[in-house]
């Protein structure tokens, strides 16, 4: 039986004191590295001990060459964390981290293609996993023996506390080592610790800890009997049978075509508009919505194309399908040369660089689901390749509001003669990585533009003075307001 298909109850938690004791540790260890704190290296060291947290219970199971490959998968995952803080480092970092559970808790699919379905399942637990264990530990008969066990240990330290806190303030008021010593307690710090905050800050990363520490994935939906095989389309002439896939695939190709043309006469070959429209307006009302299209028709040919349905089965519909995801691709490309043609116009934007990515995310996506149709693979297969391509690890090491900002001042009417003037107040929200391309900007001026030049000079003045008068804490350190520094303190930036 699939290791990943089970699932044992789990043990009260009292049988784990180890885990329960690291749990601990890692809660006060965010406590003080994360906690107030700017985000930064406290993120990636935090990611590391949660990674040997995982794995020190687990030394048993695991080989000490196993045990330094998942720590090192963990180091490699988390480094983007060091250059900045970022949705994809922070994304990178905790799948290095569930895979380090799931390889500790013997619960990796053994093939790649079963990874997407055991995260996911992994994933829907991890909010409910303390909460249920310790649920189920309050809910044991031997609860109450534990309980009455408590408070007679509790009792029985009333009347010992009570003197000795009496003989302590004797001694105090007989030794002023001791005064001074119990003056030098700050008791005002104690209301910090009763911060609702920071108490719902414990409670989340201790969810997301005791999930990681004992790994567990949600059970899957009852599997249908054997030999009742699940058809979506029973019949030849169903909505979704062969004579409808045909006639379907048909339309869509003629659709398809006429968009096509429109884009190779308009687009690539330069044609003429119509009055009263630029190449820039063509391109911004159409790339976002042909995206939309294509992931619409990626959902139809996988649906039309499942193993053993009639789209399968047929080479003409096959032959349609191949043409269809071929303008798809071609469509995917248009997008991305209409939104070249918006930036020459209106710059660079970070939702247009994200917009960028995504289109060509999307036109790998359907390269691989045609060759899926083609190599007759599964839908797991395809889920694994995607999720693959979809990581950008190294878009995690890429500073893209310097890039930018960078971007847009080459290219901008001050400087290139032919961009768009270039709008100051856009650098300004891209924050300090923005006061290099200022420089720039500012370097290549013609002096009679004085007006941009005062503005420009102004922005990167409060970005400058901003930037170094932040709180600054061993912490929050990153490779990125590391390099930063030592730049404003270069000559150059004098």
């Amino acid at each position: 039986m699939d290791t990943t298909d089970t699932l044992t109850a789990p043990m009260p938690i009292r049988r784990y004191p180890g885990r329960i004791a690291v749990l601990l540790g890692l809660v006060a260890l965010a406590d003080f590295l994360i906690f107030g704190q700017e985000p930064g290296i406290n993120l990636f060291l935090f990611a590391l001990a949660v990674c040997a947290g995982i794995l020190l219970p687990a030394t048993k199971e695991l080989s000490p060459s196993k045990a330094a490959l998942l720590l090192g998968l963990s180091l490699l995952a988390s480094a983007p964390l060091l250059e900045t803080p970022s949705a994809m480092g922070f994304a990178l970092c905790l799948t290095a981290l569930m895979s380090v559970a799931l390889v500790s808790g013997k619960l990796m699919p053994r093939s790649l293609t079963g990874l997407p379905l055991a995260f996911s399942r992994f994933a829907l637990v991890i909010p409910l996993r303390l909460a249920e264990d310790v649920g189920k530990y309050l809910a044991t008969p031997a609860k109450r023996s534990s309980l009455t066990e408590v408070r007679r240990s509790a009792g029985l330290w009333v009347i010992p506390l009570i003197l000795a806190s009496v003989f302590l303030l004797l001694f105090a008021a007989a030794n002023p080592v001791i005064e001074v010593t119990l003056r030098s307690i700050r008791f005002d710090v104690l209301p910090k610790f009763l911060d609702p905050w920071r108490i719902g800050f414990w409670i989340m990363i201790a969810a997301v800890v005791w999930a990681l520490l004992r790994p567990r994935l949600k059970r899957r939906f009852a599997r249908l009997q054997a030999g009742r095989a699940f058809m979506i389309v029973p019949t030849k002439n169903s909505p979704l049978g062969h004579a409808s896939l045909l006639r379907s695939l048909l339309l869509f190709n003629a659709l398809f075509g006429v968009q096509t043309l429109l884009d190779l006469v308009y687009l690539w070959g330069g044609a003429d508009l119509p009055d009263h429209m630029s190449h820039a307006e063509y391109a911004h009302r159409g790339a976002y919505p042909l995206i939309a299209t294509a992931l619409l028709a990626a959902g139809f040919v996988l649906l039309a194309m499942r193993p053993d349905g009639p789209g399968d089965k047929s080479p003409l519909i096959r032959g349609l399908v191949y043409a269809w995801i071929g303008q798809n691709i071609l469509l995917c490309l248009s997008s991305m040369l209409r939104l070249e043609l918006y930036v020459e116009a209106y710059s660079l934007t970070e939702l247009r660089v994200a917009a960028g990515l995504w289109m060509g995310i999307v036109a790998v996506g359907l390269a691989l689901i045609l060759l899926r149709i083609v190599l007759r693979r599964s839908n797991e297969w395809l889920i694994a390749t995607n999720s693959l391509i979809a990581f950008l690890y190294l878009s995690a090491f890429i500073d893209l509001t310097a890039f930018i900002a960078r971007f847009n001042v080459a290219h901008s009417q001050e400087i290139s003669q032919e961009g768009p003037p270039l709008d100051i107040d856009y650098l300004s929200s891209l924050g300090p990585s923005a006061i290099p391309a200022l420089d720039l900007y500012l370097l290549k001026l013609p002096t009679h533009l004085i007006d941009q030049r005062s503005q420009a000079v102004t922005v990167r003045y409060y970005l400058a003075r901003n930037f170094e008068m932040r709180r600054r804490d061993w912490r929050s350190w990153t490779f990125r307001s590391a390099r930063l520094d030592n730049y404003l303190l270069s000559p150059i930036a004098r």
